[in-house]
């Protein structure tokens, strides 16, 4: 036998024993069935199923109560746009900025009817999914204890839910990415090339979810050239990258062939040279309090605990949220949602800490282990459970933070549009995001003041207005639309729009108002979205 044959033989027999070790731990052996394992596994499809209750319960809750949000309508109207509605076409073309595969799932719910719950559906029912396949690659890292107990952190995880509750192409892509990880978790076990492929494909999946994915493939490079027990065959990997590739490949082709190449080429040089959109430190402050102080304490714990017994399994995990945290913290352009590969991540290693005070003590205090992991996991769990309750309920604080949900009034504003202004008609509002909105639910095209004239400062699917004075005195623009949302954001922006209702005859026609509580704790309406026609 060769050194490098001995070398294999060595690697897969290494492979097999700490896949052995992991099936061990969830309390599984080889042989035919038993009465004690038909309970265990009855008793785990039981617990599956009540997660999965609560995932749906979390994600479906109230989930039309308020409108979209600015992306929200941009990816839905591309998807009605895909799916034949020339209307959606006229203001949301469908080669505009991201990849397509969201959009043309969502596009299969928006033959006829435009529904915002029905694509709210579809990602909430994604966000599930997330949960389950969290499920699976926790018990094939750490046993079914772990993974249990993982799926149910992120199925309450307000992160998580969130996010997943809103037309948003991060629920998706995070979908991905955790069946990547499943994936390259199998192809480290055995070493076939299927899951070499498969790996691959999930991942330009991801990529055609939403283009940021790409970082996820630093991280694989990372993990397997910082493991070199893990052993990578050439051809395994040269038929990766040709996977890979021609399935991205859809994208820019697909660009080519309508003669938009121009628009994913301009989108991209505005993402690389935009300004900052937040500071250096954003996710460190905004993202941590909805993952959990709790479950990020429990993973950390966990870590240091069982650092004995480190393996190549912590140190993908590891990768997997130090690289895009590096990578987005460095990148000026900061959404709320960007981390969500990271969720299932955390869950995941808080579980296994979790899972594993089950086992301390001798044998015969198993029982009083086994409830120190149940209580432990409660608290957790309810931890999560409070603050995400509190989140997907209507806000009566007034505070909005993009990626966090809709916008209030915005459906309200752009339903009394569609029903009472002409279809000729255009609008003029503070910001895009508003404007979006308005052009989803009114069908009508509305402009933005704050779209810069100059190309390099703009997203260039907007159309500046040099001019806004003297587009109102010519008639361009007949109704005026303030946002309370846009305002607070853009002050400058918002005065002048103040500042052109009150320079021309103008009568305010629409008034949209919210319940909010000030300071002093008393409850109050206040007006979001106020509409005015301009009469000459």
């Amino acid at each position: 036998m060769t050194t490098e044959a001995q070398a294999s033989g060595t690697t897969s027999g290494r492979l097999r024993l700490q896949a052995e070790t992991a099936l061990q731990r969830a309390g599984t052996r080889l042989g035919p069935a038993t009465p004690t394992r038909w309970r265990a596994r009855v008793l785990t499809a039981f617990t599956v199923a009540v997660i999965t209750g609560l995932a749906i319960g979390l994600r479906f809750w109230q989930l039309d109560k308020i409108g979209f949000n600015s992306d929200e309508a941009v990816y839905s109207g591309t998807a009605a746009s895909i799916a034949g509605n020339d209307t959606m076409r006229s203001m949301f073309p469908i080669f505009r900025a991201h990849p397509l595969f969201l959009q043309i799932l969502l596009s299969f719910g928006m033959h006829g009817e435009v529904s915002d719950w029905a694509a709210r559906a579809i990602t909430s029912s994604i966000g599930v999914a997330t949960v389950l396949a969290t499920y699976l690659l926790g018990k094939r890292l750490y046993g079914t204890p772990a993974g249990l107990i993982a799926a149910l952190l992120l199925a309450v995880m307000p992160y998580h839910v969130i996010v997943s509750r809103q037309v948003l192409l991060d629920g998706l892509m995070t979908l991905c990415t955790t069946l990547v990880l499943y994936c390259v978790v199998r192809y480290v076990e055995s070493g076939a090339l299927h899951w070499m492929i498969a790996t691959s494909a999930l991942m330009a999946a991801a990529v055609l979810s939403k283009e940021t994915s790409l970082v996820m493939v630093g991280a694989l490079y990372a993990f397997f050239a910082l493991t070199p027990s893990v052993r990578l065959r050439l051809r395994h990997v040269g038929i990766g990258v040709v996977v890979l590739l021609a399935v991205i490949m859809a994208f820019p082709l697909s660009l080519s062939l309508s003669g938009r190449s121009n628009s994913g080429q301009h989108y991209l040089l505005w993402q690389l040279f935009r300004r900052p959109n937040h500071e250096l430190l954003f996710y460190f402050n905004a993202v941590p309090v909805s993952l959990g102080w709790a479950t990020l304490a429990a993973a950390a714990i966990g870590l240091v605990w069982l650092r004995l017994e480190v393996t190549w399994r912590e140190r993908l995990l590891l990768v997997w949220i130090a690289v895009p945290l590096m990578f987005f913290t460095l990148w000026p352009v900061k959404g709320f949602q960007y981390l969500m590969p990271v969720a299932p991540v955390i869950a995941l290693l808080a579980g296994r800490a979790l899972a594993r005070t089950a086992t301390i003590g001798a044998l015969r205090r198993r029982r009083i282990s086994n409830a120190v992991a149940v209580v432990l996991t409660a608290i957790l769990a309810v931890t999560l459970v409070m603050p995400t309750w509190k989140r997907i309920n209507p806000s009566t604080d007034g505070t909005y933070l993009a990626g966090t949900g809709g916008l209030p009034g915005g459906r309200e504003a752009g339903r009394w549009i569609a029903a009472n202004v002409p279809s000729d008609a255009q609008l003029l509002a503070i910001g895009p995001s508003m404007a979006n909105v308005l052009q989803f639910y009114g069908g009508r095209r509305v402009f933005a003041l704050s779209v810069s004239p100059d190309p390099s400062n703009r997203n260039p699917s907007y159309v500046p207005v040099p001019n806004p004075d003297l587009a109102v005195r010519q008639g361009k623009f007949r109704y005026l639309v303030w946002d309370s949302y846009t305002a607070n954001r853009s002050p400058s922006f918002g005065n002048k729009i103040v500042a052109l209702v009150g320079k021309y005859d103008t009568v305010a026609v629409f008034r949209s108002t919210i319940t909010v509580r000030s300071p002093s704790g008393k409850d109050g309406p206040a007006s979001v979205v106020v509409i005015y026609r301009v009469r000459s």
